[in-house]
């Protein structure tokens, strides 16, 4: 695991978004192809903002193919869409190689398998699919992707994508599985705010329960990688970060 704290917001991003063009860079040269998932969230936002802007020369767009962690079940121009977010900040404005939505307009099950079915079309396996990157957050309950404390996607490890019950929110997304996160070559982990301080102290330098802080379950063989601002890390050891 390796955690880099960026002095803002702003820092955070211009990082991320070199960090994601580096990955890019060195997938297409080595497999052809850049295949990664994006997360939604201010955070991300802002590193795809940053894309846009400032990487719509630097990467070979036509060689990235893009899936996502997770959806709301909205259709896909609703302002809560994890895929408007995306589509309006960054996959607009570059000529990516083929974007795969979730189809958060479907019947949360329904949507599921048939991104389940995308996953396998696309990657041509019965296996578990290995992405290039994920991108992820955390949220201040310890959440990521949609896999949410004390739900029952926490304990699924034979599907690729589920629809996952979130009672306190009443109701249901859909979510990549923990075997499918763990399989890539990369898992980032992008985190801002002070509001995110205390998860990231649980998750990050106790022995936290994974069912209370579901991004302790994320372990991909390299470890993942942590990239913070000033306020997220405020209250973590110095040795930690």
């Amino acid at each position: 695991m390796s955690v880099r704290v960026c002095g803002g917001p702003e820092e955070l991003s211009e990082a991320a978004a070199h960090e994601f063009a580096a990955k890019a860079e060195q997938a297409i040269e080595e497999r052809g192809r850049f295949v990664v998932v994006l997360a939604g969230g201010s955070t991300p936002k802002a590193m795809y903002e940053v894309l846009a802007l400032e990487y719509a020369d630097r990467i070979d767009w036509s060689r990235v193919h893009v899936f996502f962690g997770d959806e709301r079940t909205v259709p896909p121009d609703h302002d809560d869409s994890n895929y408007k977010m995306a589509n309006e900040t960054l996959l607009e404005h570059v000529p990516v190689g083929s974007v795969h939505r979730m189809r958060g307009e479907l019947p949360p099950e329904e949507a599921a398998q048939a991104y389940e079915e995308e996953l396998r079309t696309f990657f041509r396996t019965e296996e578990v699919p290995r992405f290039d990157l994920i991108l992820l957050g955390v949220g201040g309950d310890g959440h990521t992707a949609s896999l949410f404390p004390e739900t029952s996607a926490l304990e699924i490890d034979d599907r690729l994508v589920v629809a996952n019950p979130v009672l306190r929110l009443e109701t249901t997304r859909i979510t990549l599985t923990v075997p499918v996160i763990n399989a890539a070559r990369t898992v980032l982990f992008l985190v801002a705010g002070e509001d995110k301080a205390e998860a990231l102290q649980e998750i990050l330098e106790s022995d936290a329960d994974p069912r209370a802080y579901p991004a302790t379950l994320i372990r991909p063989p390299s470890g993942p990688e942590w990239m913070l601002d000033q306020s997220a890390a405020a209250l973590l050891d110095e040795h930690s970060t």
